[in-house]
């Protein structure tokens, strides 16, 4: 079976790679990490039997398929056989422990792949009614936030849930459907102003009355008067 790395998977740890180098201070030999430059991944479109393998788990699950899709291009640029350095597998990465509790039996299976990762994003999306809560679990899993109550201050996480935003975000604009508020980093969120019910006032307060005066140098003024 073929096996390949996930790119992007990858890209979002922050590739590194070891190499030796004299220590300034001491002068000795240590072993350091550094960044690895990779070139820009280009987006895949996706296959149509793949499209519609999504198309019909978003229905099923009641899901927006556009957000479903910028899971998968971020998660595996629609590599069926991507495995990322923690392990999670296929199209929409699922952990092996994951796989099993959805009934996942061949991760590298699309239709199994999807149906779960699907399945698993909706929960997470009821769980939290908060998209980037919901992938923010979705990346780093349910305890990371439960444990800091929003996106947990992890920079991979951080960053998937902005990349993921960004496509979705270009999806709905292709399709001329409004932003989605909810994923847009930092945005604040719309208190809904709520009208007030003039038969809620009440009618009997009284109010002071206006009187005008004129003063010793002719200028007018304003007080109020007890009824």
């Amino acid at each position: 079976m073929l096996v390949a790395l996930s790119p992007l998977h990858a890209e979002s740890a922050g590739a590194r790679k070891l190499v030796v180098k004299a220590d300034k201070r001491t002068g000795r030999l240590v072993t350091v990490a550094v960044p690895v430059n990779r070139p820009a991944v280009v987006r895949r479109a996706a296959p149509a039997h793949i499209a519609q393998l999504v198309a019909d788990a978003s229905k099923a699950n009641n899901i927006d398929p556009l957000l479903v899709h910028s899971v998968i291009q971020v998660e595996s640029n629609y590599n069926t056989y991507a495995i990322s350095t923690a392990g999670a597998r296929g199209l929409m990465q699922l952990m092996p422990g994951t796989a099993r509790d959805l009934g996942v039996t061949d991760s590298f299976d699309p239709r199994q792949n999807i149906e779960a990762g699907v399945k698993y994003l909706k929960k997470l999306k009821d769980q939290y009614q908060d998209d980037r809560l919901a992938l923010a679990a979705y990346n780093a899993g349910p305890g990371s936030v439960q444990k800091y109550k929003t996106v947990p201050p992890y920079p991979e996480t951080r960053d998937y849930v902005q990349r993921v935003g960004e496509r979705y975000e270009d999806a709905r604009k292709a399709a001329g459907i409004a932003p989605a508020v909810a994923l847009q980093p930092g945005q604040p969120q719309e208190i809904p102003q709520v009208p007030v019910v003039l038969s809620d006032v009440p009618t009997e307060e009284k109010h002071a009355r206006l009187e005008q005066f004129l003063d010793e140098y002719g200028r007018l003024h304003l007080r109020t008067v007890p009824e």
